[in-house]
């Protein structure tokens, strides 16, 4: 038996499952040595959810890095002779229109990202899986690479770990649990177990639906609850005897009744010779918290297969036996049937990176099996590398506000996620129902007076038009088209359209309070900054200027984009979205360690300042009116990109002029305590409320503007997205090596273009309007556009603009299709449209000069 080490370059705690060991085999790729494997139980685990996952995979997701990591995964267990590629259906029932479009949805999301799924009619559908009763459905997707893991992710998990211990670069201990971390001046140190202390720098969690517990032990809050998931047995159902298959028929979901079902085989393999139907619960999902899981001297069959009650699941049940008859006429293995232990977080992505309240203590949890290899890799190149293929930000564990990690809004928010595994389908702009209410800036009575149409963004509340401006309709109506499909409409109100234009005739104001503010001051802030941006933020900078910039990786991919303005020689103001800016703190404070700065400090504004732009063609004389020093607004006093202090009848305001909406005006930021009294200064004033749907989306598209994580990834360069700076500064940056050879390319492989859509009507007649995600296909071929990096087209954002009167849409295509004036077509749930490019990289569709913002 192996001794414990005294020392390891890491410690994976969670070894024994697929996600612990594609971490442990991917690192060893990557050349790591003396890794040291940890687990609580058997390894490979015989208590975890890899012990009794269903080990099927499908390729379709919503999601670019779910497509991705399922793809590298299903390949991998491919090469290694653990894949049964046989297929698999989702079908929708007759009835359910809702679910069929989805099907339709969900291929379009396919071919933006790579998979092959395509629609079928009832008749395919049945030939391919006989068991279905196909006058049931109106049809269904077939994915040609689904399939399972045969025989077990278990058996993979323990494959690999032999493999990696063979190799001499990974020792494991089973039957050891972590009793803790030692954590000291916020890094990780080492790790305590019964047998003994290993030093080490790194730790990585890998430890599924106990991940919350390891984690806390290095003081990182994991938003995570394991969910009950009931599987069902039946048979005998011998049809694949004598075939040695661990799978016969195609896996088949049945997401509207929020089921799977697939049979195991020849009676004589792993778990052969039965029926195995699965559902998520979709009202009252029950939830375990990591520390009531039973032990395994507990247990019946596992502490993660908890004993399953039939009423979780009659009514599905039932509705089961009307698509597979069969169902209802084999028998019920009661003993071998139970509820499986899942993980799932707060917004449905996995937690993956380095926890950001401690540096070494790295994180791979609520990973699924189909992932699990995937996962295992992102988290091995991102260790190793600094990077992944694809940008993380959906996954990385620094995406939340400490408000979203703790107790209450864990369970809440799991909750929520819980019921809609499977049914219904997700709309692109669906709003939480919980965790709701958290942050509200001092506008927000004023708000709800107004009758506030709200959703949320990172905990805030946010009104994207507001009910008593309905009377703008009377004037705009004919500007603000009707969305009749209920897709396109839903979460979206007419009047923020005419808000949009009240704004662009007059003046208004939009709530901007979720912006993450960090001011940096002392000695090391200007090193620290110039370093971190593309653009020149110190030197001869003078204070009150204001420095629209980029945060670039390694290789020069856009981690993050945001405003800095200086307030003094060695102060700045940084300024976030409010969803990137718990990312944006962490790689701000990350690379000062790195780089040994540490003369400085972090005052987070973020819930003491209130933020409200102000803009419109008559921003200017309005503020004025109300000005304590009414000259100090003209526009030779108070030039374009600055900001300074000034007082509006009293009020103490931080005025910074700039404008992400394409009009005249400034953005005020005054204390909470002040902020109800500037509202009520300008409304006094006729200013009219603006939802933030004019700043997020209408505007910003018909602007061109570009939002990180959606236009802006780290997958994709400045030159391609057309906001590279007119001159590369003499200093230092973060990524410069990288951006300078980026320069120096004849062409770049792909371009952010501007595209508007130039007929929106279905082939019913019906307008639409589009949103979510979209394939952008080549007009001959009809094939998705691939550039000479292999990286898909698609829509990265939609809008309809209703200063232009169309729908604008932002993508970027390979630089031999990138000609403005072309033709592309986009498809939309499975139907084609035609879109114009408009603009190859940065050039506003209105207002093209920028003469209204800087008038």
């Amino acid at each position: 038996m192996a001794t414990l080490p005294k020392q390891a370059d890491a410690v994976i705690i969670g070894q024994g499952g697929i996600v612990g060991a594609s971490v442990a085999h991917h690192l060893i790729e990557l050349g790591w040595d003396n890794l040291v494997g940890l687990d609580k139980s058997a390894i490979p685990s015989d208590i975890g959810s890899t012990a009794h996952a269903s080990d099927f995979c499908y390729m379709t997701a919503h999601d670019k890095l779910s497509c991705y990591t399922t793809t590298y995964s299903r390949r991998f267990y491919e090469r290694r002779g653990h894949y049964a590629r046989i297929g698999g259906l989702e079908v929708a029932r007759v009835g359910d229109d809702a679910r069929m479009a989805e099907l339709a949805r969900k291929v379009d999301s396919g071919k933006a990202f790579g998979t092959r799924a395509r629609l079928i009619g009832p008749d395919e559908a049945a030939e391919r899986f006989p068991l279905l009763d196909k006058t049931c459905i109106q049809g269904a997707l077939w994915d040609p690479d689904a399939g399972l893991v045969v025989p077990r992710s278990q058996q993979v998990a323990g494959e690999l770990i032999e493999q990696a211990k063979a190799s001499g670069r990974l020792t494991t201990f089973a039957d050891t649990p972590a009793l803790d971390i030692d954590v000291r001046d916020g890094r990780v140190c080492g790790v305590e177990t019964p047998k003994g202390y290993i030093a080490t720098s790194v730790v990585i969690v890998t430890s599924g639906i106990w991940g919350p517990i390891p984690a806390a032990l290095g003081g990182a809050a994991l938003p995570l609850m394991p969910v009950e998931h009931p599987l069902l047995f039946f048979g005998p159902f011998d049809a694949f005897a004598g075939t040695g298959k661990e799978i016969g028929y195609p896996l088949l979901r049945d997401q509207g009744n929020s089921a799977y079902l697939r049979d195991t085989g020849d009676p004589v393999t792993t778990e052969g010779g039965q029926i195995e139907w699965g559902y998520y619960e979709t009202t009252t999902p029950r939830l375990v918290r990591p520390t009531e899981i039973l032990e395994r001297h507990q247990a019946r069959l596992s502490p993660s297969m908890r004993d399953l009650e039939l009423d979780q699941v009659m009514t599905a049940f039932e509705r089961a036996i009307e698509l597979t008859p069969l169902l209802g006429e084999l028998g019920w293995d009661e003993k071998h049937s139970f509820n499986g232990l899942l993980s799932v977080t707060v917004d449905g992505g996995a937690l993956v990176g380095e926890s950001p309240e401690t540096r070494g203590l790295w994180l791979c949890e609520a990973v699924w099996v189909k992932d699990g290899p995937g996962m295992g890799k992102v988290l091995a190149d991102w260790l190793t590398t600094g990077r992944t293929e694809l940008d993380p930000h959906g996954i990385d564990i620094a995406r939340f506000y400490p408000v979203q990690t703790t107790p209450d809004y864990v369970y809440g928010r799991c909750e929520e996620i819980a019921r809609k595994i499977y049914d219904p389908a997700v709309h692109p702009r669906e709003p939480f129902e919980t965790g709701r209410n958290l942050r509200r800036g001092p506008f927000w009575p004023r708000e709800v007076e107004l009758g506030g149409h709200f959703m949320e963004t990172a905990g805030w509340e946010r009104a994207h038009g507001y009910a008593a401006n309905d009377h703008l309709l009377e004037r705009y109506g004919d500007r603000v088209p009707e969305r009749p499909a209920e897709w396109d409409a839903r979460h979206f109100w007419r009047v923020s359209n005419a808000e949009h234009l009240a704004m662009s005739d007059d003046v208004g104001m939009i709530n901007l309070s979720h912006f993450a503010i960090y001011d940096l001051l002392g000695p090391d802030a200007e090193a620290l900054l110039e370093y971190l941006s593309v653009a020149k933020v110190g030197g001869e900078t003078p204070a009150g200027k204001g420095i629209y910039t980029h945060f670039l990786d390694d290789v020069g991919g856009v981690h993050s984009d945001l405003t800095i303005v200086r307030l003094a020689a060695d102060a700045f103001r940084v300024i976030c979205g409010g969803d990137t800016g718990p990312r944006d703190r962490v790689w701000i404070t990350r690379l000062a360690e790195d780089r040994g700065l540490t003369r400085w400090r972090l005052e987070d504004r973020t819930d003491g300042l209130a933020t409200l732009g102000v803009w419109g063609p008559n921003a200017r004389q309005t503020l004025q009116r109300v000005a304590d020093d009414p000259g100090a607004l003209d526009a030779e006093a108070f030039p374009f990109a600055t900001a300074r202090e000034i007082r509006l009848r009293g009020l103490p305001v931080w005025a910074f002029r700039i404008s992400y909406v394409g009009e005249q005006g400034w953005e005020l930021y005054v204390p909470f305590s002040y902020g109800l009294a500037l509202w009520d200064l300008l409304f006094a004033q006729g200013v009219t409320p603006v939802g933030i749907e004019t700043y997020a989306n209408s505007r910003r598209l018909e602007k061109s503007l570009r939002l990180q994580n959606a236009d802006l990834l780290t997958e994709y360069n400045l030159y391609e997205a057309g906001l590279a700076r007119p001159r590369v500064k003499a200093e230092d940056f973060h990524g410069k090596a990288a951006y300078l050879e980026q320069r120096d390319r004849e062409r770049q492989p792909a371009y952010l273009c501007t595209l508007t859509l130039e007929d929106h009507h279905d082939p019913r007649g019906l307008p639409r309007y589009p949103v979510g995600h979209a394939p952008i296909l080549d007009p001959e071929s009809g094939e998705v556009l691939v550039d000479a990096l292999g990286r898909r087209s698609y829509v990265t954002s939609f809008a309809f603009g209703p200063s232009l009167g169309k729908t604008i849409a932002l993508g970027y295509l390979p630089a031999e299709v990138a000609r403005e004036g072309d033709r592309v077509f986009m498809e939309y749930f499975g139907e084609r449209y035609p879109l114009r490019i408009a603009a190859v990289g940065y050039r506003p569709l209105f207002d093209p000069e920028n003469l209204r913002p800087k008038s």
